[in-house]
């Protein structure tokens, strides 16, 4: 991306900074990484995606969450508790029979992103795993109380899960 289009994307995002995400990327003709990076560097932390195994597991003691696919044909959304989950057979198997279950090819996570940001008038706080291609494999969305808010048990372990994985990123 020439400088000119990234400083045009950094003031994008930091003018509309609860922009979705893909929707960006597709009108800007980027990756969905590129976008997060673009994010004001308050708002986004990044990590290795070799500790996803590490943050999915951490985010199945967390209870109910949001996780959402986005594609270019389809969001889904589920909202529940996200299974443990064990490497077999070249994947990330999600330990159990019924709700959420299937398999994730971890090793295509390149990074794994942690973004608090306005959306829609409200806080919101997210994991994005990022594939090596630089799009979005997944999105797990802290949850929210009877009155809307972020859930703050559930931010609390956000920001040390961000605090353990973006900084062993870091050094």
């Amino acid at each position: 991306m020439l400088s000119t289009d990234l400083a045009d994307l950094k003031a994008h995002m930091a003018e509309n900074p609860g922009a979705v995400i893909e929707d960006v990327a597709r009108q800007r003709k980027v990756t969905p990484r590129a976008v997060l990076e673009a994010l004001p560097d308050t708002m986004v932390r990044f990590g290795s995606g070799s500790e996803f195994t590490a943050a999915m597991n951490d985010v199945a003691q967390w209870g109910e969450v949001t996780l959402i696919v986005h594609t270019d044909d389809a969001i889904f959304e589920f909202t529940g508790a996200i299974p443990v989950g064990e490497v077999g057979r070249g994947y990330f198997n999600l330990m159990q029979p019924k709700g959420l279950h299937g398999h994730l090819r971890h090793e295509r996570c390149g990074a794994i992103a942690f973004v608090e940001r306005p959306f829609m008038g409200k806080s919101s706080a997210f994991i994005a795993f990022i594939n090596v291609d630089g799009g979005i494999m997944f999105k797990v969305f802290v949850g929210r109380d009877e009155q809307r808010a972020l859930r703050g048990d559930q931010l609390q372990r956000f920001h040390a899960l961000a605090e353990r994985i973006a900084s062993a990123h870091a050094t």
